[in-house]
């Protein structure tokens, strides 16, 4: 399975009383990852906004397997299951570097939103139909 990876540090902001990252942290960083991962293909979050739709987020479920500590480098991955119509289910692992170590596993479905109804698209305008077909070359061949 194609993962795109995206490094992170566990700084001192990220973190509870404890030391430990702050759950809240980690939904932070799979979004980093995720616009950065379009970027990775050529488009940008800001552009597809301007074309009046908005890649709004309809479930996120997450499962904490270990903490990350202050100070810990790790990565988000992140992989794009093959798009049905009109849902982006995004896949994550937050992963320590050293040891290797799977702290938080995740689930993002996100849809596309005409930004002046306000309603989710029955169907893929052209503008993100390209879209579609970077991200299948990225994760699908």
């Amino acid at each position: 399975m194609e993962w795109f990876e995206y490094p992170v540090f566990v700084q001192p902001h990220h973190t509870d009383y404890a030391g430990i990252a702050w759950h809240g942290t980690y939904i932070a960083w799979m979004e980093e990852a995720r616009v950065e991962c379009l970027r990775s293909v050529g488009v940008s979050f800001a552009n597809m906004v301007t074309l009046g739709c908005d890649l709004q987020v309809v479930e996120l479920s997450l499962r904490y397997h270990l903490p990350l500590h202050l100070g810990a480098d790790a990565v988000v991955k992140v992989h794009l299951d093959p798009i049905r119509r009109v849902r982006y289910n995004w896949q994550y692992e937050i992963r320590q570097i050293d040891p290797d170590a799977l702290c938080v596993s995740g689930l993002v479905t996100i849809v596309p939103v005409d930004r002046q109804k306000g309603k989710i698209m029955r169907s893929v305008p052209e503008a993100l139909q390209e879209l579609n077909d970077r991200l299948a070359r990225k994760f699908h061949g």
